[in-house]
């Protein structure tokens, strides 16, 4: 087999295991009542459970290896939007219906935020690292659809410049609690974007409401999904 030819879908398998959330989640919706438990259960006790079964893989890939040869490895990304936008939406249309009861939909919902903040947000970041316009947009609409787009901008000039300093908002604290933590990242992490990208445009000696800010698109992308929720659940 030829560097640049499809690597086997075995070797990208492991990550495929994310997609099984999909029928879960549909399961969750459908069936009402505390199937939303399996979500959590599969993906965090159910896969690291696998994980310790099946060993550490001592492989190391290589860095030079060529895009085309990573196929399946890169698929998984590029469909997780579509399955995410399709399951966010299906499970609204449900709740409108009127169909499951208080503490299903809360926990329908909760199912989603584990599948959206366990896979989607960790793929987007895969995305945006990555050169193609085509998965940086696919970056940027997955995180549109849980309304953190501004997380692009504080990964990419805060945290890479600023880990485990001060200055990075997402770095732990030494000794700080998870609650702690958690209410900093969700409250300072805008506004520690929106500073980075101020400062990026002052530095060309633009304005900060200059159309080159991409908390613009950032806006619109998250209006378009407030949007379609609205359209399909009202």
């Amino acid at each position: 087999m030829s560097e640049s030819a499809p690597s086997p879908l075995p070797a990208a398998a492991p990550f495929w295991l994310s997609v099984a959330l999909v029928p879960l989640i549909a399961l969750a919706a459908w069936g009402g009542g505390a199937w939303w438990l399996l979500v959590p259960v599969y993906a965090w006790y159910l896969t690291t459970a696998l994980d310790g079964v099946l060993g550490l893989n001592g492989d190391n890939p290589d860095p030079d290896t060529a895009t085309e040869a990573l196929f399946w490895h890169r698929a998984v990304t590029l469909i997780w939007f579509p399955l995410q936008c399709a399951a966010l939406l299906g499970c609204l249309w449900v709740v409108a219906q009127g169909r499951l009861s208080g503490w299903e939909s809360l926990g329908l919902f909760f199912a989603l935020g584990v599948m959206s903040g366990s896979v989607g947000i960790v793929y987007a970041h895969e995305l945006l690292h990555q050169k193609s316009p085509l998965e940086r947009w696919l970056g940027d609409l997955l995180l549109a659809s849980v309304l953190y787009s501004h997380f692009r901008t504080e990964h990419l000039l805060v945290h890479h410049s600023w880990v485990s300093t001060p200055r990075d908002v997402v770095s732990a604290r030494y000794n700080e609690g998870f609650y702690r933590f958690f209410w900093r990242v969700l409250t300072e992490g805008p506004r520690s974007a929106w500073r980075a990208e101020t400062r990026f445009l002052a530095r060309a000696g633009r304005s900060p409401w200059d159309r080159r800010n991409p908390f613009w698109r950032y806006a619109m992308l998250q209006a378009a999904m407030l949007g379609l929720a609205f359209a399909v659940a009202g």
